[in-house]
């Protein structure tokens, strides 16, 4: 495995860094909003289909939410959700839906793949709907940035879909961060080497050089929205592995990193990285036919993020892996037992802290704090959190304006797998790589014709 972090180009920015400008992040605040008529939020839940159908489950739930429009652009999957709440209208496309519930509704969940995150999320805020919306928040970098500034100016409710923010063992891992408990931090590990995630959600391509007809049930046309046109075919798109193409998705470092990183950068209270590097699976990266149009299978992202008092030094590495990448045995080894598949783990001065994705983090040498005293979080419900906000009570954990910079970061580490092994200094500001500018094309697509977006 390459070791970036210690490469002369590396050392050579590392020592020149704390000497240049860092930007900083944009000063935000999030409104609550006011209480919906009634006491209750009319919703409306746009994809219903895979992780829609749970999130509708989720607001079906909810006592105080009342749903009354649902949207998908496959018909199975409308009729299905159709059957759980009949009461609902329903509606195939999106703007159709916006447009006649307008004055009907208070609040929507975007939950249908990247490409088209930004365009409904922005849509529904501009008519100052609160918005759920499903990791990661866009599909771009600078859809991220334009559409947290937007929520931010609005002063809608919002909430990124990283539900495990709700659940105690993130609470606990950000809480012992903010109170020093392995002292500061020298780096960060994080990886996904989840068992099939590479066979069910990657292993995809070359794109065929014929396509089929859509099912009837599908609308082809709505599902690529804002993405260049393309031939449909089975399987390797809808329902499920869209994520595998840059198109569509933001492959699985931009799909589980928000996940996480969400503890990390709270705990941490990380501000935009200044640069950002990517090893890349060798023989994604020696296929121009992969490369232009799948992501890879595996990566070795590492970013510097600028330090602050909870950090050793004026500079933090934080590396992510996955696939065919893991974190350095010596850092496993810390760990005893089995080490997570998805996990974060933190060096500090005085120990280090494993976090596992969904359970309580571990303080290490587990004998040096047998006696530390942990705090106790309840377990709570991220989607209630949401509609509590829309009705008037205290901000979501996992606003825009606290997500929004996280998922940015997230997402340069997809840019910089498109341009491997190559280091791209950061300037936050104004959005762009002052020592690489030709990687600047990957912050922003071109949406195809009849799908672009006023003002953006």
């Amino acid at each position: 495995m390459t070791e970036h972090l210690h490469s002369p180009s590396r050392r050579k920015f590392i020592q020149t860094a704390a000497a240049t400008a860092i930007a900083a992040p944009f000063i935000i605040k999030c409104s609550s909003g006011s209480p919906s008529p009634g006491g209750k939020l009319n919703h409306a839940c746009i994809g219903v289909g895979g992780m829609g159908w749970g999130d509708l489950q989720k607001f079906k739930e909810d006592p105080n939410v009342r749903i009354v429009a649902i949207c998908d652009v496959d018909a199975d999957n409308l009729k299905k959700a159709s059957e759980a709440v009949p009461e609902a209208r329903t509606y195939s496309d999106w703007r159709e839906l916006l447009q006649k519930e307008g004055d009907k509704i208070d609040s929507v969940n975007v939950t249908v793949p990247d490409h088209n995150h930004f365009i409904i999320a922005f849509s529904a805020i501009k008519m100052k709907k609160h918005v759920y919306c499903q990791k990661p928040m866009c599909h771009d970098v600078a859809e991220v940035r334009f559409l947290t500034e937007a929520a931010v100016k609005t002063g809608v409710v919002t909430q990124l879909g990283t539900q495990f923010a709700a659940r105690p063992g993130d609470k606990t891992a950000v809480q012992l961060l903010k109170d020093g408990a392995i002292g500061k931090i020298k780096h960060a590990y994080l990886c996904s080497n989840r068992p099939g995630a590479v066979e069910n959600y990657r292993l995809v391509g070359p794109r065929p050089a014929q396509g089929e007809q859509p099912p009837v049930t599908l609308n082809w046309d709505l599902w690529t929205g804002t993405a260049p046109v393309r031939p449909y075919a089975p399987e390797i798109y809808h329902p499920m592995k869209w994520r595998a193409w840059q198109d569509f998705g933001t492959g699985w470092s931009g799909d589980i990193g928000c996940h996480i990183f969400d503890a990390v950068w709270k705990g941490i209270g990380l501000k935009p990285p200044i640069s950002v590097i990517s090893e890349v699976q060798k023989s994604w990266k020696d296929s121009p036919e992969r490369r232009g149009d799948t992501w890879p299978q595996g990566d070795h992202i590492t970013w510097m993020f600028p330090g602050n008092e909870k950090t050793e030094s004026e500079l933090l590495p934080v590396e992510w892996f996955d696939g065919e990448f893991y974190p350095p045995q010596e850092i496993r080894d810390l760990f005893k037992g089995e080490y997570p598949a998805e996990s974060a783990m933190l060096i500090g001065t005085e120990g280090a802290m494993l976090i596992p994705h969904q359970e309580l983090p571990v303080l290490l040498p587990e004998d040096k704090f047998v006696n530390y005293k942990r705090p106790v979080f309840e377990a709570g419900n991220h989607y209630h959190a949401f509609v509590v906000a829309c009705l008037g009570g205290p901000k979501t954990e996992s606003h825009f304006a606290q997500t929004g910079p996280m998922t940015e970061a997230i997402l340069l580490g997809t840019v910089a797998n498109r341009v491997p092994d190559q280091l791209l200094e950061w300037d936050s500001v104004n959005l762009k790589f002052p020592n690489f500018p030709d990687a600047e094309k990957h912050l922003r697509r071109n949406y195809r014709k009849g799908w672009e977006m006023g003002g953006f």
